[in-house]
């Protein structure tokens, strides 16, 4: 299990009790799927080519990411490397179906820049979540997906429990899955999940960065009393983490930071300094820190993304400016955007 780690090679730990080993950094794709920013085809593979490159080899994706367009450029990419080299996840709960429009693309998320014309429906029944892993095959254009996860059940919790998780736990039983498990921006219904399903893992996005501990009260202790794997995402809190010095307008979790919130981050953006440390670096290195977190997922765009992400996993952290980030993270439990 991931523990406090230091040095330049990315370490590898196993995905709970699996036989089944990922690098501590993993690839976010959502990124190459133009969230919220177009990316170029050279851009995208560079960023690819960047991060294998750096020892990256857990690469995570969703049809939802730019509608199956990241989904496309993974697997272009990752089909060029030996097929046992790496781990590959992907994402099953919204169906892809072409566009019936203009304005219509997207279906309940707008926010891909240069997406494929496709609505993203939700549909956790058990033949959309059959079609669903059939058509990322396609698109990735790999013969097996390694880690499948529930994607945002927020509303969905008994389809999901009843239709769509006996479809992953058969296709685990039968081989043609390595590991399941649930993905999502709340630690509550993932934690339900955890309860009531035989996961391997879950990805939990938001919930355990510097600025939102929520997920360490009881999940994240659940997951390691069980053995199930924590993959940390939205370590950034969708921007104000990944500044140096946190600006006036700063996103925290995809809307404008409150003053409140602008204020804790450049708090700790000062303590960062006072240490010669960076903000994005603690950002990165925290979530590691906890017994529970196997890796930390970083979605990244260009090569140049993937560069200072590496340097910030490598940065050194003093001891005493974790006490410092401790102390002033403790009033962070509660979502306040």
């Amino acid at each position: 299990m991931a523990n406090s780690r230091v040095g330049t090679a990315i370490r590898t730990s196993s995905v709970g009790r699996l036989p089944l080993e990922v690098t501590e950094i993993a690839f976010g794709g959502a990124p190459l799927g133009g969230l919220f920013t177009a990316v170029s085809e050279e851009a995208a593979f560079g960023a690819l080519e960047a991060a294998w490159d750096a020892g990256i080899r857990y690469f995570d994706t969703a049809p939802l990411y730019g509608f199956g367009l990241s989904e496309q450029r993974m697997g272009a990419f990752l089909r060029t490397k030996p097929r046992d080299a790496f781990v590959l996840s992907t994402k099953v709960g919204r169906l892809l179906r072409p566009s019936r429009g203009a304005g219509d693309t997207g279906g309940s998320l707008g926010a891909f820049v240069g997406a494929l014309p496709n609505d993203a429906l939700f549909d956790f029944s058990t033949d959309a979540v059959k079609r669903s892993l059939e058509a990322s095959l396609i698109r990735l254009g790999l013969d097996r997906i390694d880690v499948a996860y529930l994607h945002d059940p927020d509303d969905f919790y008994d389809r999901a429990l009843n239709e769509a998780y006996p479809v992953l736990r058969d296709l685990r039983e039968q081989g043609v899955l390595r590991a399941i498990g649930a993905g999502m921006n709340q630690w509550q219904m993932l934690e339900r999940l955890v309860r009531a399903c035989d996961l391997d893992a879950v990805l939990l996005a938001g919930r355990y960065t510097l600025l939102d501990r929520s997920g360490a009260q009881t999940l994240l202790p659940l997951c390691r009393e069980r053995g199930v794997a924590v993959f940390a995402a939205g370590v950034f809190n969708s921007g104000i983490l990944a500044q140096i010095d946190p600006a006036a307008d700063a996103t925290y979790n995809y809307v404008p930071a409150t003053v409140p919130v602008l204020d804790r981050a450049r708090a700790m953006a000062r303590a960062c300094a006072h240490y010669g440390a960076t903000l994005p670096a603690a950002a990165i290195q925290f979530p590691l820190r906890h017994p529970a977190v196997t890796a930390v997922i970083l979605g990244m765009r260009t090569a140049t993304e993937v560069a200072a992400n590496i340097a910030y996993r490598n940065e050194h952290i003093p001891p005493e400016l974790w006490v410092e980030l401790q102390a002033g993270g403790e009033t962070a439990n509660v979502n306040t955007a």
